[in-house]
């Protein structure tokens, strides 16, 4: 009979791990496509009020539309601003977050190399038994022969 492999709770911890990793890098990705929506959602916003303005300003306009359509783009832009830097942070996270998910995976590929190996020194052992067993039962069989 083989022994189970010594390290197979290290084994499963680094599979659990792995999946782990994978399932917050999703969770990351996810995060950062959502904040990259509402980053082209709110340059949009942006140009769409911009058009506007110069429409606005095209018809002719009074000082205070005027310092109320300047004030709003203006907010607009910093909002863009921030939200960029949403963006950016969000990316390092990803970043991160597939950087921890590769270096789980290939703690865990290490780990299952040990296995395999493990597994194919107790196939070698137990095809070892085995010829032995085939060659005593030949050789109780000559025997048998001989003294029969």
């Amino acid at each position: 009979m083989s022994e189970n492999f010594p390290l197979q709770r290290l084994l499963d911890l680094a599979h659990e791990r792995t999946d782990d990793a994978a399932r917050r890098l999703g969770e990351l990705i996810g995060a950062e496509q959502e904040d990259d929506r509402k980053l082209t959602l709110l340059q949009q916003y942006r140009d769409e009020y911009q058009a506007r303005f110069m429409d606005a300003a095209r018809a002719g306009i009074g000082p205070d539309a005027w310092r109320n359509f300047s004030a709003f783009i203006a907010r607009l832009d910093e909002a863009i601003e921030q939200q960029q830097r949403i963006v950016a942070e969000s990316h390092d996270r990803m970043v991160a977050g597939q950087q921890a998910w590769i270096a789980e995976r290939n703690r865990m590929k290490a780990i299952d190399a040990l296995s395999q190996r493990h597994d194919k020194q107790q196939a070698r052992k137990e095809a070892r038994r085995d010829q032995h067993l085939t060659d005593e039962h030949a050789a109780k069989l000559g025997r048998n022969r001989k003294d029969g």
